[in-house]
């Protein structure tokens, strides 16, 4: 059955027929657990800073300004989830971006979140 609906002056067609350009099952699951693990304030500010420059923990903590047993566990996370990379320098662990796509993920919500609070009342 074909219907027809109007938003806003435009006519849209329903077919009934799904889009065919949807990602696989997998990459879908796979793109929810990327953005779940990045779904927490300090997470974002943690991807906001690494974006910028590698850092350690002790530096994101002076940054962040939150205890370091909270940093070192939302590392933990975004580590697992493949977000962020450790590599040992002597006694400290500078953590990186895996790549910058999820980091133009982070930055373009915290642009549209700044971009809605400007327009608020």
């Amino acid at each position: 059955m074909k219907t027809v609906s109007s938003i806003g002056g435009e006519q849209h067609d329903h077919t009934g027929t799904p889009p065919s350009d949807l990602p696989s099952r997998a990459v879908l699951d796979t793109a929810g657990d990327l953005l779940r693990a990045l779904a927490a304030p300090v997470r974002i500010a943690i991807v906001l800073q690494l974006h910028r420059e590698a850092r350690c923990v002790h530096e994101l903590v002076d940054a962040l300004d939150v205890p370091q047993p909270l940093v070192s566990q939302h590392l933990r996370i975004l580590k697992s989830a493949g977000v962020v990379a450790g590599e040992r320098s002597g006694r400290e662990v500078l953590y990186r971006l895996v790549d910058d796509h999820l980091a133009e993920i982070v930055v373009a919500a915290v642009t549209h979140a700044a971009e809605d609070e400007e327009q608020a009342p």
